[in-house]
């Protein structure tokens, strides 16, 4: 009972925060469009935050701009994206236009010295992301050079870091990383499934997957062992569901499960296969078996364990989250190679409140912090997303497009 109040609680405290007082120079934000991940990505969390306001939002229907700064108490509406980012009151821009246009708007953005959160993935392909991360640390104005994020929000969260904190990188086996969206919460033409816009499900859930699976091997791919999409009726380039295998350095084989348009999963499936499915994000890590050292068994007995970690729901955390730990224990005699005792040892871990913040910040919570310490000059968390992390993103995206017949993603500037 007190569980589902403590959730209550804190899903309240995260979807509707205590607007705080801002600070006299507190970092000016300008939205490039009226995108819908605008609310979770950044306004909601920015009211908790004293040091930045939501000063400003322009989108190609003026009236629509107009209509999302009502609803969402934005002071200003520009008439054009280039007059936002030209506008001297705005300090950062946050770009979560669709795919396509991140690269040239965020370009312009840096170009005029404004510091920029740029929604995931960061570009259209790994071409786009090494002219755009890689551009000299120049300044606009004398100024030092703008602040560039990737907004990977779910790296930032306390129970990603937790998770992170209970792996061995060296020692991993495999891995499998799963993002599942229910059939028809995207029309056919989202969006999301324009190849002219950098659509595909590899570019939306299935790059977090991807970032699951580099992160928790410390490493960049070798190989791309197999890449198996499910094409969109509409356009056989666009990926509606994608399903990979990697080769890392260790020799571990990092795998991906992704679906936008997911059905299924239910009881009866000659009855319910063609249902919206649901199932949760999830990330799983097996260890290779390992030796434990027990003084009191006989020498001619070795025990072994097995860890495996999967942490639930790692996209939303702060809604609810679970990070599972397995060790599966083996006894076996060494010289007949006999099993003569298995056990299992579970425990549960729960990681909502991290160094900073508390129990009720979103990842997009912990992500602004983040970005507005950069901007300041401030330590912060050691948590961040360097350059050429989103380059070596995109290199993967891109090859495992290749492998799987598709071309990468087209660029609209280059």
């Amino acid at each position: 009972m007190a569980g589902s109040i403590d959730l209550v609680r804190r899903n309240l405290s995260t979807f509707r925060p205590q607007v705080v007082p801002k600070e006299a120079d507190a970092l000016r934000i300008g939205l490039l469009g009226a995108a819908n991940i605008s609310p979770l990505g950044i306004i909601i969390p920015a009211k908790s935050h004293p040091g930045v306001i939501i000063a400003a939002v322009a989108a190609r229907d003026q009236k629509r701009a107009e209509v999302f700064a009502k609803t969402h108490d934005i002071p200003n509406v520009s008439p054009s994206y280039q007059a936002l980012i030209d506008d001297p009151s705005i300090d950062a821009i946050y770009n979560p236009l669709p795919n396509g246009l991140h690269y040239e708007w965020t370009q312009k953005a840096l170009a005029a010295g404004k510091h920029v959160l740029l929604e995931k993935p960061s570009t259209s392909n790994a071409a786009e992301a090494a002219s755009l991360f890689r551009i000299p640390s120049s300044s606009a104005q004398g100024r030092p050079a703008p602040v560039l994020l990737e907004a990977v929000h779910i790296r930032f969260h306390p129970a990603w870091q937790k998770y992170l904190s209970l792996i061995d990188p060296a020692n991993i086996e495999k891995a499998h990383s799963t993002h599942h969206l229910p059939k028809g919460v995207f029309s056919n033409d989202d969006i999301r499934f324009q190849y002219d816009l950098a659509g595909g499900c590899l570019m939306d859930f299935g790059s977090y997957n991807i970032q699951c699976l580099r992160q928790v091997f410390g490493a960049e791919p070798e190989e791309c062992l197999r890449a198996e999409p499910r094409s969109a009726p509409h356009d056989e380039k666009i990926d509606q569901a994608f399903s990979a295998a990697w080769r890392f350095p260790n020799g571990g084989i990092g795998s991906i499960e992704s679906d936008l348009m997911f059905s299924g999963g239910w009881p009866f499936p000659w009855l319910t296969s063609k249902l919206p499915g649901l199932r949760s994000p999830s990330c799983s890590v097996t260890h290779r078996e390992a030796p434990v050292v027990d003084e009191e068994l006989p020498k001619d007995v070795a025990h072994t364990v097995v860890k495996t970690v999967t942490v639930w729901n790692m996209t939303f955390p702060s809604v609810w989250h679970r990070i599972d730990v397995v060790l599966d224990h083996t006894l076996k005699t060494v010289s007949t190679g006999q099993v003569t005792k298995t056990w299992t040892e579970k425990s549960y871990i729960k990681e909502y409140a991290g160094k900073v913040g508390d129990a009720s910040w979103s990842t997009y919570r912990h992500q602004l912090e983040e970005f507005v310490n950069k901007v300041r000059g401030r330590d912060g968390s050691g948590v961040w997303i360097e350059a050429e992390d989103s380059i070596k993103q995109m290199e993967v995206i891109d090859g495992a497009y290749r492998k799987a017949g598709l071309p990468p993603r087209p660029s609209r500037t280059l």
